[in-house]
């Protein structure tokens, strides 16, 4: 074979430059498609996010521009496409029910949400309580047990009997031929454990626990206080068994007299409400209320006669075995010398009530930590005992005379 010459040799160099640039070309082509089309992903990723929010918006501005619901109370179910409501504004109406709603939910007296143009039903809204309800002192099921309470053996026993038995054996009853009782007033001075009774009753029974204070019930605006007490009877029938507790009764349930100021009536109506509620046509089930006061003198007949707080319990001041026992129960925890003589102490404190007691024995261990020792002699607790019984001294000239003779 004839050797090239030399413009074949250029020929051949160029065809070998001209296919690696293309084949570098076609790679860098390749790369720039792969780019693209991940440009575009991310492109067609980004539509659909902003048209997916375009159609939420679209979908909040249908739901400003609907006109408004009212609200509205259920009373009868009519057939399957119609109901009567009593709407907040007044009036009574039979309205027509849309289809979305479910019939099983329609029941007397429930929340309803009206079309403002149509007066259709559109939906059944949650029940909801009055705030100040909520607000109230709550527990599902409180720590204190029977023997957490020394020296009311008898106050005990009683409410066993009227409480905790009509809940835990109600078939009891049945076979008797007997109602249980209604309701329970606790009455007696100031400290001497009403409050720990009823706490102790709802852990027994694994009750639910509401307390709330009578002068709570006493609101500024007329019908207030009336609503109030309607809301919370309503509260307690939602989850039974309940403890309605109802302390320092005596600020709405006092003697109505003929001569009163207008805050007096709007006192007066509350109480009304409250012996309405008391009394009641409707049967409240596992709802027991107790109730407390240091002054049943002067307690409205109408609200202790029978029927409404069938039993009345007395809470003395407890005797010499009394104040034992409640020393006992609140030394349980604390650290003792072997000298303390608790039949000493229950001598020297006649006339001290279970929270004098419980105070008497928090000043003993404070005058050990002032003293910087771990165990509580004797005689912390008899200079403990001297300064509750000064306090003691400054709260006689004030107490009724019945209670601090």
């Amino acid at each position: 074979m004839p050797p090239k010459s030399k413009d074949d040799k250029i020929d051949q160099e160029m065809e070998e430059i001209d296919a690696s640039y293309l084949l570098s070309y076609t790679r860098h082509l390749e790369r720039q498609k792969k780019r693209l089309e991940t440009e575009k992903q991310v492109v067609e990723g980004e539509r659909l996010r902003l048209q997916r929010e375009l159609n939420n918006l679209r979908s909040e501005l249908e739901r400003l521009r609907a006109p408004p619901l009212f609200t509205g109370h259920l009373i009868e179910v009519l057939d399957e496409q119609t109901a009567v409501v009593r709407s907040t504004t007044g009036p009574t109406m039979v309205v027509s029910i849309s289809k979305k709603v479910n019939l099983k939910d329609l029941r007397p007296n429930v929340r309803v949400a009206l079309n403002q143009r149509s007066f259709a039903i559109v939906d059944v809204l949650p029940e909801t309580h009055d705030p100040l309800v909520r607000a109230m002192e709550i527990e599902q099921r409180p720590n204190v047990s029977y023997n957490d309470i020394g020296g009311l053996k008898e106050q005990i026993q009683e409410l066993r009997e009227i409480v905790e038995l009509p809940i835990k054996r109600p078939d009891l009853f049945e076979k008797v031929g007997i109602d249980p009782p209604k309701g329970v007033l606790l009455h007696g001075p100031p400290g001497t454990g009403k409050t720990l009774l009823a706490r102790a009753v709802a852990h027994e029974t694994d009750a639910r626990f509401i307390r709330i204070i009578g002068s709570e019930l006493v609101q500024k605006f007329i019908g207030e206080g009336a609503r109030l007490v309607r809301e919370i009877f309503r509260f307690a029938q939602e989850e039974t068994p309940t403890i309605l507790f109802i302390d320092e009764i005596d600020a709405i349930g006092s003697k109505r007299l003929e001569t009163a100021t207008s805050g007096d009536r709007e006192v007066q109506r509350t109480l009304m409400q409250l012996l309405s509620c008391l009394d009641g046509f409707e049967n409240r089930g596992d709802v027991k209320v107790i109730a407390a006061t240091n002054r049943p003198d002067i307690l409205d007949p109408a609200l202790i006669r029978p029927g409404r707080f069938d039993r009345l319990i007395e809470v003395p001041l407890p005797n010499l075995e009394g104040r034992k026992e409640i020393f006992k129960v609140h030394t349980r925890k604390m650290s003792l010398s072997k000298n303390v003589d608790m039949d000493n102490l229950a001598s020297i404190t006649e006339g001290f009530s279970g929270a004098d007691i419980k105070n008497a024995c928090m000043e003993a261990g404070m005058q050990a930590v002032r003293d910087s020792r771990v165990r509580i002699q004797h005689k912390d607790f008899l200079i403990a005992i001297e300064k509750v019984k000064k306090r003691a001294k400054i709260k006689d000239n004030n107490a009724p005379a019945h209670y601090f003779s």
